[in-house]
């Protein structure tokens, strides 16, 4: 037996000692006759060629993940007619995110989906994470209160409510039989509404699958990402106004600018659909949002 010393750089300078049995070789070159047969290279073990048609061979038989055909989720009326036909509903088992700024309609959307779905006998939740609906108006658009619950997570800092929303819908996702589930961010700052996790989402929406809920979040700006199934955009075109009609004989004559305001024409655009795998057109469409007391 003889030894062989090797130095390396991971070993700092130090000397590495091993020990090689007499008339083995570590690794056996093969001899010239053996690489060369009538002056081409002999294929050794097995060809390039077959082993490529082996492989497809045992590929033809599986199909790509992209092809797999995922059942179709069940779409119910978000309540806006013009809404259903842009999106063909909300989807049950996934998250639809509905995002705009101030005076966008994001309110006239979320009563309206409420008060569809406790038409339809179910049970909802809002979660409220700036403690901003108004029962009276929630009553007026046709919610019935008494298939809503109401968690309120106002405090007095968006992350103290941001955390208790958090928190309040993975209980209300663990315990099901809810119909629909509205997570209300939009009068949070978008810079505190961003700090949500993407695996926040992710686990939300695995959460909602296959189930018969709707995980509907309102927000001012999409945050979740490809984690929702359905991005809506809203925006307002222009407000409905009318002048006021005080009495002539008042004390105070009315100004002549003076108008009460009616209601919103506002405008949705479908962003993202991932209910089909065809590209999702660019599409909007109009729809009115009436106030309390126009009339």
């Amino acid at each position: 037996m003889s030894s062989a010393v090797v130095s390396t750089s991971a070993a700092q300078g130090r000397l590495c000692v091993f020990a090689i049995e007499e008339g083995g070789e570590v690794c056996p070159q093969p001899s010239e006759a053996e690489l060369f047969t009538e002056g081409r290279p002999l294929q050794r073990a097995f060809s390039t060629s077959s082993f490529s048609t082996s492989k497809d061979a045992r590929l033809a038989g599986i199909t790509p993940a992209s092809r797999l055909a995922r059942p179709a989720p069940e779409m119910v009326s978000s309540g806006i007619a013009a809404m259903d036909d842009l999106t063909e509903g909300l989807p049950r088992g996934c998250l639809t995110e509905i995002c705009g700024p101030a005076s966008s309609g994001r309110t006239t959307l979320l009563l309206a989906a409420l008060a569809a779905s406790t038409r339809r006998g179910e049970c909802c939740v809002l979660v409220d994470a700036s403690d901003a609906l108004d029962p009276h108006s929630a009553a007026a658009a046709g919610v019935e209160l008494d298939r809503l619950l109401w968690v309120r997570c106002g405090e007095n800092s968006p992350e103290k409510s941001l955390e208790q929303l958090l928190r309040a819908t993975d209980l209300l996702l663990d315990s099901g039989g809810f119909g629909l589930i509205v997570l209300d961010l939009g009068d949070l700052p978008p810079q505190a509404a961003r700090r949500i996790p993407l695996t926040t989402w992710f686990r939300f929406r695995r959460a909602v699958e296959h189930t018969p809920t709707v995980l509907l979040a309102v927000e001012r700006q999409s945050i979740a990402g490809s984690c929702s199934s359905l991005l809506i955009k809203l925006g307002p075109i222009k407000p409905r106004a009318r002048v006021s009609e005080q009495p002539m004989d008042s004390q105070f004559p009315p100004p002549s600018h003076a108008q009460v305001l009616t209601g919103l024409e506002i405008t949705a655009e479908l962003v993202r659909s991932r209910m089909d795998r065809k590209p999702v057109r660019s599409a909007e469409i109009t729809f009115s949002s009436r106030t309390a007391w126009a009339g």
